[in-house]
């Protein structure tokens, strides 16, 4: 029997210890996780930006529709002064001791020309006084008209007191090239006595035409309110 020498051993059995020594390759770090494309607060952020761009562009939306809406009341009212009419409102009280006039409100157009309430008797013990005085462009043109009351009894019409009354009308009038138009515009009780008192606050509209010069034309009849 042959016997291997020692170094045929040592030769042989080192590539095996090599193997078993050599370290094992290290694990791979474990894959991290994918991180959220936006946080719950860039989120909001987000939401908080798209609102506000859409309140300026609601605000600039409001203030070109303001813009069209005054330059369409300016057209109305103004009036070129070569060419124009012209119209005075005046405000009349004829209104009984048993209505008490808290507020009024006035619109020519449909643009508020003239809103007041009743302070200490500042409205209602002002018998007549004017409310518009200007220029408006040729041909017919609206009065709206609202009047509040308060009833205002005593004696045997104490019952009067608390009770309210709306009173609401319109009046269209033409405006002519070169003339003023002066509307009075008058509250007053109809029916007399025999009227029911809920029936009895109305309105009445005095007409009359003069030239832009001051010289008075033709009175028109009065109108009824409508």
């Amino acid at each position: 029997m042959r016997i291997p020498r020692p170094a045929a051993l040592m030769i042989a059995v080192l590539p095996s210890l090599v193997a078993a020594q050599a370290p094992a390759p290290a694990p791979a770090p474990p894959a991290s996780p994918a991180a959220p494309s936006q946080t719950a607060e860039e989120q909001n952020e987000l939401k908080v930006r798209s609102l506000e761009e859409r309140v300026t562009d609601l605000k600039e939306k409001i203030f070109r529709t303001k813009n069209r809406l005054m330059n369409l009341q300016e057209m109305v009212i103004g009036g070129d002064i070569t060419t124009g009419a012209k119209a005075v409102l005046v405000h009349r009280n004829e209104m009984g001791s048993s209505f008490y006039l808290e507020s009024v409100t006035y619109a020519l157009d449909g643009a508020p020309i003239y809103t007041k309430v009743d302070v200490d008797g500042d409205l209602e013990k002002r018998e007549e006084f004017e409310i518009f005085n200007g220029r408006v462009v040729p041909g017919n043109h609206q009065i709206t008209v609202q009047m509040v009351y308060r009833g205002h009894g005593y004696g045997l019409f104490s019952y009067l007191e608390g009770y309210r009354f709306k009173v609401q009308s319109s009046y269209t009038f033409d405006a002519e090239p070169g003339k003023v138009a002066v509307i009075k515009v008058v509250g007053f009780e109809k029916g007399g006595l025999t009227a029911e008192l809920k029936d009895r606050p109305a309105v009445r509209y005095d007409v009359k035409k003069e030239e832009e010069g001051g010289r008075r034309g033709a009175s028109a009849a009065p109108g009824d309110a409508k």
